[in-house]
């Protein structure tokens, strides 16, 4: 997609404020759009990836299409509809995240349903290999905008192959069609790097791709930020400074734990902090202790890590996590919290 001088400058003085830290992955990202390159944002869950990709839609001009599946160019439309209505066509303008379309990869989506496919009825009705039979997919209406996929390493080989045409050459060429459809977009996708159940990429389709690598936030004050921007405050009941650092520290000292193979994410510690105020309000408490804490730990880790193999046949993760924590707090003089 070329971009207007406007636009380039907006994105090399954007600074994503949705997203705290993480200054090089932010001038990868404006230099890999700058240069107009698909792009994979490789990291495990919860780092913020969809995050920075939305931002990303914010920073786009305004543009204005047809109202039709395809999303077609006023000037110059390529689709049935747009033929039939000519100037009649309806015209809407989209901006933000309503240029945003996001796929969501599975091992079950198929190239019909991010292409298009023949729907029967019409088939029977116009014929078989009518423009007016085929159905677009999904990938059309990120037409101009930005075409978010997200676990893009779930999608099958097949599926892979079928992107290959529209990421190098932006257009589509349906079937037995003899006509080729404009899909011009931002292609980001994501992928994290520790799931196992995921297609192995061809090496044709990754050389059509930059890689951006994201990880956990850098240091424990900016995840103090992030989980203090994004934990849901209950009237009524406090969590302090220290209890809050506390659990960050914990839950950062889980993540360099070499008995785990999948580690906890920013979502972990934002869980422990909403789950703790939400648990004393519940015991008629005006202030997070240490009990609170400790009771939700395993409800909103445990099925957020991975035991290795040597300690997996030993222990159920709650019971593990109920070790470390007690550890924890014997070694970091955990009180009670506030009265």
């Amino acid at each position: 997609m070329v971009l207007s001088p406007a636009t380039r400058t907006q994105l090399i003085n954007a600074t994503f404020p949705e997203i705290l830290g993480q200054a090089r992955v932010k001038d990868d990202l404006k230099s890999a759009l700058l240069a107009n390159r698909n792009l994979i944002i490789v990291g495990p869950p919860g780092v913020g990836k969809t995050t920075l990709a939305k931002a990303v839609a914010h920073l786009m001009p305004e543009r204005t299409v047809n109202d039709c599946a395809f999303r077609c160019d006023p000037l110059s439309p390529s689709c049935p509809q747009c033929a039939t209505l000519g100037a009649k066509q309806k015209r809407i303008t989209l901006s933000g995240e309503s240029a945003f379309v996001r796929i969501q990869g599975s091992p079950d989506l198929t190239a019909e349903d991010l292409l298009g496919d023949i729907d029967p009825i019409k088939a029977l009705q116009y014929g078989p290999l009518s423009l007016q039979a085929f159905t677009p997919g999904k990938i059309f209406r990120a037409n101009k905008g930005i075409l978010f996929f997200d676990e893009v390493n779930r999608c099958s080989e097949k599926l892979q192959n079928a992107l290959l045409q529209v990421l190098e050459e932006k257009k589509v060429t349906i079937g037995s069609y003899d006509i080729d459809f404009t899909a011009e977009f931002l292609f980001i996708g994501t992928m994290n790097p520790e799931d196992t159940s995921t297609e192995k990429f061809s090496d044709v389709f990754l050389d059509r791709f930059d890689i951006i690598t994201m990880g956990y936030p850098e240091n424990a004050a900016i995840e103090q930020d992030i989980v203090t921007m994004r934990r849901q405050d209950i009237e009524g009941v406090r969590i302090s400074d220290l209890l809050q650092q506390q659990v960050i520290a914990f839950v950062r000292q889980l993540r360099e734990d070499r008995n785990l193979d999948r580690k906890p994410s920013v979502r972990a510690s934002i869980g422990i902090v909403d789950r703790s105020l939400a648990l004393a309000l519940v015991r008629g408490k005006r202030a997070v202790t240490i009990d609170e804490i400790e009771a939700v730990v395993p409800s909103v880790i445990a099925h957020r890590i991975s035991l290795k193999p040597s300690i997996r046949y030993l222990e159920r993760p709650e019971e593990y996590l109920k070790k470390q924590f007690s550890t924890f707090v014997r070694e970091h003089n955990m009180d009670g919290g506030d009265p």
